[in-house]
Formats: C-alpha cells, sequence, structure tokens
C-alpha cells in the first residue's frame, strides 16, 4: 500500500494521485501558494481520494472560502466510505471543523491522535494561534498546546512542520531558548516554510531582536507569492518592525502596498485584523491619524465579520470604530457580546465586551474609564486569541491611557513587569517616564 510522507498507508493505488497530495499538503503546512493546483491533480488522477478532497477543503478554509470549504468536505465524506479507517477518522475530524463544530473537532482531533499520533494534517489544524485550541477562549490555552505538542514529538523527530508549530508554543508559553532551537532545526529542513518563516520573527520579537527580523524577512519576502496564507500578516511584521525601529517612512510603504484592505490579499481575519492593528500601534507611538484609511478599515471589517462570535476580529472591528468615532457600531457589538455571553454561546467570557469598552473609552478620550476596562482585561486577554506580539496592542494602550491620565507612575510600573519579554514598547511619550 501507498503511503504519505509521515509514513501512514493511504488508499489510493495511484501514484501519482499520492504525490500531487502530499505536495498540496505540504504547501498547506508551509503556508505556500500551489495546494489548489495540486490537489486538483490528485483529485483528477483519482476522483475518489477522500485525503485530496478534505485537505482541498483544509486550504478553502484557511483561505477563507467556506461555501466551497464545506462542499468540499462533504465530497470527502461520501468518499471516505471505500477509506481505510484511518482516513475515515481523518476526514471527520477535519470536516467537523468546516461544518462549525470546533469543539467537536478538537475532541475528535485529539481521540484520532491518540491513535495515529503521525498524521499531521488532522494535528495541524488544533495548532497556532488561530487553532481550535487558539481560538479556544480558554485562559490555559497557550500551556494547553505545549502540553500536547510536547506529549507527540517523540513521534516526528526532527520533522521540518512540526518542529516550527512545536517552536511557535514554546515561544507563546515564554520558553524562547527552546523556541529558537527549534525553529532553526526546521529552517534548515525547510527554508521556506513561511509558518517556520513566521515563528522566527515571532521568537526575535520576544528577544526584542527587530534588526535581524527586518534583514531577515528582507531577504526572505521577495520569493514568497503575495496569493499565499501568510503575506500580508508578514508584511504587517515589516510594517511593525520599521516603526518599531524608528523608521515610519518604511513602515507606511509596506503598510499601504501589503496590508490594508484593497492592497493586501489574505484572509479577511488577516487583514481586518492586522490593518487595524498597525494603524492603532501606529498612533500610539505618536504618527497622525489618517482617518480616509481608518473608514476603509472599519468598512472592511464590519463587512467581513458583520455579526460577533469571532472575538479577535471583533476586538479589532472596535479599534476601528472607535478610531472612526462610531459610537453606534460600537453599541451594536457590545450589545451582542453581552447577548452571546449571557446564552452561553461566548467561550472568551466577559473579557472580550471590557476590552471593546475600553476601546470605545479611547474614543472619547475618557482616560480613566479606559484604564479602569483595560486593567481588568489584562489577566485575561489571552482568551481573544492571537500571540503575545498580537495581544500586547492592549498593554500598549493602557501605557499611553496612563500617560493621557497623567498617571506616569502606573506606566511605568506596567513596563517593569514586563518580565520575560524584551520585545520594544512604542508608546509616544514614554521619553518622560
Amino acid at each position: 500500500m501507498l503511503a504519505d510522507r509521515y509514513g501512514l498507508p493511504v488508499s489510493t493505488r495511484s501514484p501519482a494521485a499520492l504525490d500531487a497530495y502530499v505536495a498540496g499538503a505540504d504547501c498547506i503546512l508551509s503556508a505556500n501558494a500551489g495546494w489548489r493546483e495540486h490537489l486538483a491533480r490528485a483529485i483528477e488522477a483519482d476522483p475518489g481520494f477522500a485525503l485530496a478532497h478534505i485537505a482541498l477543503a483544509r486550504g478553502l478554509f484557511l483561505d477563507a472560502e467556506m461555501p466551497a470549504a464545506r462542499e468540499a468536505a462533504a465530497r470527502a465524506r461520501a468518499a471516505a466510505g471505500a477509506s481505510s479507517e484511518r482516513e475515515r477518522s481523518h476526514v471527520h475530524a477535519l470536516a467537523l471543523s468546516f461544518e462549525g463544530r470546533p469543539a467537536e473537532a478538537l475532541a475528535a482531533t485529539r481521540a484520532h491522535l491518540a491513535r495515529w499520533p503521525r498524521d499531521a494534517m488532522v494535528l495541524a489544524p488544533a495548532t497556532g494561534v488561530f487553532g481550535l485550541i487558539g481560538f479556544s477562549g480558554r485562559k490555559e490555552r497557550e500551556e494547553e498546546l505545549y502540553a500536547l505538542l510536547a506529549s507527540l514529538a517523540p513521534h516526528y523527530g526532527g520533522d521540518w512542520w512540526f518542529s516550527a508549530v512545536f517552536a511557535f508554543a514554546a515561544c507563546e508559553t515564554g520558553r524562547l531558548d527552546e523556541a529558537s532551537d527549534l525553529i532553526e532545526r526546521s529552517l534548515e529542513a525547510n527554508p521556506r516554510n513561511a509558518h517556520g518563516a513566521h515563528i522566527r520573527v515571532h521568537v526575535w520579537h520576544e528577544a526584542g531582536e527587530m534588526d535581524r527580523i527586518r534583514d531577515y524577512l528582507d531577504s526572505w519576502m521577495p520569493g514568497y507569492e503575495r496569493r499565499a496564507l501568510l503575506h500580508c500578516h508578514l508584511s504587517w511584521h515589516v510594517a511593525l518592525t520599521a516603526l518599531l525601529l524608528g523608521d515610519p517612512e518604511r513602515a507606511w510603504r509596506a503598510y499601504r502596498s501589503a496590508v490594508h484592505p484593497g492592497a493586501a490579499w489574505g484572509p479577511p481575519i488577516n487583514v481586518a485584523t492586522d490593518a487595524a492593528s498597525f494603524l492603532w500601534r501606529a498612533e500610539l507611538a505618536g504618527e497622525p491619524r489618517h482617518p480616509q484609511w481608518w473608514r476603509e478599515v472599519r468598512a472592511f471589517a464590519l463587512k467581513s465579520f458583520p455579526a460577533a462570535g469571532l472575538v479577535f476580529a471583533d476586538v479589532h472591528t472596535a479599534l476601528a470604530c472607535a478610531a472612526c468615532g462610531d459610537a453606534g457600531e460600537l453599541e451594536r457589538l457590545l450589545g451582542e457580546l453581552r447577548e452571546r455571553l449571557d446564552t452561553g454561546r461566548l467561550p472568551a467570557g466577559g473579557v472580550v465586551a471590557t476590552l471593546v469598552e475600553g476601546f470605545a473609552a479611547c474614543a472619547k478620550e475618557d482616560w480613566d474609564r479606559a484604564i479602569d476596562r483595560f486593567e481588568r482585561a489584562l489577566p485575561e486577554t489571552v482568551r481573544v486569541g492571537g500571540s503575545r506580539a498580537q495581544r500586547d496592542l492592549v498593554e500598549h494602550t493602557l501605557i499611553a491611557a496612563y500617560l493621557k491620565a497623567g498617571r506616569a507612575n502606573e506606566a511605568r510600573r506596567l513596563i517593569e513587569r514586563q518580565t520575560g519579554r524584551r520585545a520594544p514598547v512604542t508608546v509616544a511619550g514614554l521619553g518622560s517616564l
């Protein structure tokens, strides 16, 4: 019987279908373009190849093409009846995500991995800050993911994909030395793994090594296709790093060319959150407000996420509405969040509404109220999802609010509490501390 790159038997009898599937799966695992073409060839060579159909669904899901992802998942379920027990379980665990059943998907993933721990395509949706664990809303989610990957590490050896995702889990739990070793091992095996490049940037960000990020992305990004999954987000890192290094001209150039709606290519969650995040951070750093750009980000966020529920997006939609002075949309968003909380449909809990209230207070320049809300939220911001490098926007906004409220001592104490992190804080007025 034929086997995939991880040594797992597959039911197809077509070597051509298998080769194309492996290439397509590796493109998805490495966040590179090309998976559509590879998986189309796999399905053409073997129309009943269930793993190729579910891999296609995974790629479409990551690109936020939800109706097409669900259709591909349905074809995978139909084809899986003639496959092995492992492949049927593989299809089921992945399909649950595309069908809007994340808790069931995570349970099915854990059960599957207990029997077939090297099934990387099943493990992948549970990894990363936007994964089944990352978006679970649980306060302990970072350690939960690290523990899962640590338990599976003996099964993967030096695999480039696994080493990268394990490095990210180590980075997000403050294990920077381990993260650095893992990501260097991963990129040595596959230098063009975009997830690996992204994770290396996060490790260096946490260590405060901004010059290394700038130089690395300068050399790495030119070969990365704009239509690949992480192009927008890696461009956000380019812009953010330039801002932190005191080069606003370059930061704005990167933002306008590859992060702002209309210029960026990527899933709406990346475009909406990265665009809002950068504009807000730029203002914290002392850059002037760009009202038209904010209006465009607000319009994109509201169109992409018209109803509350994906809380990482909700927080960034609130940023855009606050910057535009849109009190009506902020109230609508707060109402929907509270209704979901009251009915038990908000796993992240009340922290999301508290953050939205904080940003609404910033819009009114009610700094004491903003401080109150951010102080309440800060211990639980991990529940909204995202990385440390993304969530420190809340901390930086609180520092700025302290300064605007004339509470410099509290700003100083908050900065001093950043033990274990060397990521820079760029907030206008820090020189007075």
